[in-house]
């Protein structure tokens, strides 16, 4: 379980590191930098219901 919650503020803490690069680059790397945000918001997202499924069967 603590790996799981190691990657999940890992993946936290990259989106939030993409999304402030994107207020500072202008045109496609903005672009790009959302998306990888977005990405690595999801998987955070997909870890934090994994986490919830163990709590929820313990």
């Amino acid at each position: 379980m603590i790996g799981f919650q190691a990657k999940l503020e890992r993946f936290e803490s990259l989106a939030a590191e993409c999304e402030l690069i994107a207020k500072r680059v202008q045109g496609s790397k903005r672009e790009l930098y959302l998306r990888a945000g977005q990405h690595y918001r999801d998987l955070a997202n997909d870890v934090r219901a994994l986490i919830a499924s163990f709590d929820i069967a313990a």
